[in-house]
């Protein structure tokens, strides 16, 4: 059968356009004489019908109308057979002024037939391409049982989205319904398909096996997402995204551009809004240096600098890769600002002081540093290096060099330290507070919790260990931790960077914190698995110096609000400049030793609240 063939022979489908033609031509005739020619119209008639198929066949050939796979029809090649159509009629047209003016006054095909001609034409060439598509599709799908489809959206969005599904010719897809919180929308029908408002979406989902739900709505309360697609994975109901119009290619939207919804879109909050006009000021024109700016958030922080036009931005790195791939984006991407990509280590004093000397920047955000808990907890040596030592490097070039504002990044875990890790961040934050000047450099540092899909954070691992089949493994059933979207984090640095005055540390509204197990749970089920069928959870106990819960504020400090709901300022105990310099001095004089303990002895004294967890530094603390 030719439907099975891979592609149908292209002469055929030129004799059957051809046919198509001579058909067209012939009921023109019946059309215009009412089904009776008379005979002087008839005598010239096998001359024009051999006139008619030679212009055809030419147009035909030249335009290649016979050339498209007919299964795969689109609105391009109906506009191309229209084209071809419309062409060989203006010849017929032309050909009538001919034999008027210049043979015998008499129009060698009568114009009203032309016309009827050219729409028959047209409409029986797309036509027939349409049936032989529709006749495919059905054959292809024919044994397949349908998908049940749902679109949460009747907007451009939507509708665009049911297209696309309709044209994708891999699986045999049936929307059901759109789903909308429109009244003006509910009730009707939008191309066939009912529009539903929300409240009957559990009736849906209870009388009908509905395999997927696409979010077609580009902007919907989190909340309400959450609650949606909580309400679909209890019937086992996949959640699909379609992404922003900015993303699709060439304006048109391609099946497998809609993906499952991930979980850093169900953790989003409702979008920041940012005194934008403010942080241009801080921003525009001047030159801006960027530490760790190949990491999840330094990278995060330039994109968002990027767009209030810097004069000059400077971006430091020890990572080649990273680094490479930053240069790539940002080149790519650049409005006009001067960008220097610096590989160097923060921790080498001369070339750092050399990098300050030669582009004298305006402000430092300062978002290097080693953040992973476990690994600092065996390597404390490192961690004050990088984390207090580096910190330190840049802070004191800084005041040098005339920096008018130097925002550090911060963590949630200097708060109550359990680890090396946060203590090490809490020690650079105390000597940062230090140095913070009035009529200097003013330091500002913000601190948050874990952002989501940074490296090495909890939520790429799980998706990880989901793919390969499992198991997903959590340190503990009860451990809990905030969570928020990088973009979050760095519009809110940006914004604390720019109302910061100098001397305050910045708490940012993480929200509610999320119990991990809830979340490993959630990603397995968005996943399409079943757990306990299909993966398993497992516990491998806490990690060195790791806690089950996180918090925001130490015992001593409170906070006063900000000019922003989402931020915060800690109220936290002065310390004196002379005293954190000296303990500074006394620390690093301990690294070249490697003497563990007595490292950490002292970052237990210069930081009380600092109590081991989990770890083999616990006997310091009795």
């Amino acid at each position: 059968m030719l439907l099975t063939r891979e592609n149908t022979p292209r002469w055929l489908i030129f004799l059957i356009d051809l046919a198509i033609g001579f058909s067209a031509f012939i009921l023109a005739y019946l059309l215009r004489f009412n089904f009776s020619i008379p005979a002087s119209e008839l005598n010239p008639l096998p001359q024009i019908l051999l006139f008619m198929a030679l212009i055809r066949s030419i147009s035909f050939l030249i335009a290649r109308s016979y050339a498209g796979i007919i299964r795969y029809t689109s609105t391009g090649d109906a506009l191309r057979v229209f084209g071809t159509v419309l062409a060989g009629s203006i010849i017929f047209a032309l050909t009538n002024v001919f034999t008027y003016f210049l043979v015998n006054h008499h129009f060698f095909i009568p114009f009203s037939i032309i016309i009827i001609d050219f729409l028959a034409t047209s409409f029986g060439m797309i036509a027939f391409r349409l049936m032989v598509k529709l006749i495919f599709l059905e054959f292809q799908h024919h044994e397949r049982e349908k998908v049940n489809v749902l679109i949460y959206g009747a907007g451009e969005a939507g509708i665009i989205a049911k297209r696309t599904l309709d044209r994708d010719a891999g699986t045999n897809y049936k929307v059901l319904a759109f789903i909308d919180d429109s009244s003006n929308k509910q009730g009707k029908k939008l191309e066939g398909v009912d529009i539903l408002s929300p409240d009957k979406l559990d009736n849906l989902l209870e009388t009908n096996t509905i395999a997927q739900i696409i979010l077609a709505i580009m902007h919907i309360d989190p909340r309400k997402k959450q609650e949606l697609v909580d309400k679909c994975l209890t019937y086992n109901t996949k959640v699909l995204t379609v992404p922003p119009m900015i993303r699709w290619i060439n304006g048109e939207l391609s099946f497998n551009q809609i993906k499952n919804i991930n979980i850093e879109e169900l953790l989003e909050r409702e979008e920041i809004k940012l005194d934008e006009k403010r942080i241009a000021q801080e921003i525009t024109g001047k030159t801006i240096l960027v530490s760790g700016a190949a990491g999840s958030i330094g990278s995060e922080i330039v994109r968002q600098i990027a767009r209030y036009a810097p004069r000059q931005l400077i971006l430091i790195d020890q990572a080649e890769t990273p680094l490479h791939y930053l240069e790539l984006e940002t080149l790519s991407n650049n409005q006009g600002s001067e960008v220097e990509f610096i590989l160097c280590d923060i921790c080498n004093e001369p070339r750092m002081r050399k990098i300050f000397e030669t582009f004298r920047p305006d402000m430092v955000y300062h978002a290097a540093a080693y953040k992973h808990v476990p690994m600092m907890e065996s390597n404390p040596a490192e961690a004050v290096l990088t984390n207090v030592g580096g910190t330190r490097i840049i802070a004191d070039l800084s005041v040098e060099s005339g920096v008018k504002k130097f925002i550090m990044i911060s963590t949630d875990k200097a708060v109550n330290p359990t680890n090396v890790m946060g203590a090490s961040k809490r020690i650079a934050e105390i000597y940062t507070q230090a140095l913070n000047s009035p009529d200097g450099t003013r330091f500002i540092t913000t601190r948050f919790g874990n952002v989501l899909g940074s490296n090495g954070s909890v939520i790429p691992m799980f998706r990880s260990q989901i793919e390969k089949g499992g198991p997903v493994t959590i340190t503990h059933p009860e451990v809990t931790r905030f969570f928020m979207t990088i973009p979050e984090a760095c519009q809110l640095v940006l914004e604390a960077g720019a109302y910061g005055q100098g001397g305050e540390i910045f708490i940012f509204d993480m929200g509610k914190s999320v119990k991990i197990l809830d979340l490993a749970k959630k990603m397995i089920q968005l996943s399409g698995l079943i757990l306990g069928k299909d993966i398993q959870i497992k516990y491998i106990g806490l990690r060195p110096g790791e806690k089950l819960y996180e918090e925001l504020l130490n015992v001593e400090e409170n906070t006063i609000p900000t000019h922003h709901p989402l931020i915060l300022a800690a109220k936290v105990r002065p310390c004196n400049p002379d005293l954190v310099r000296k303990d500074l001095y006394e620390l690093s004089s301990m690294l070249p030793l490697n003497a563990n303990f007595e490292i950490i002895r002292k970052m237990k004294q210069m930081v009380p609240e600092y109590k081991s967890q989990n770890s083999v530094y616990e006997e310091l603390d009795k």
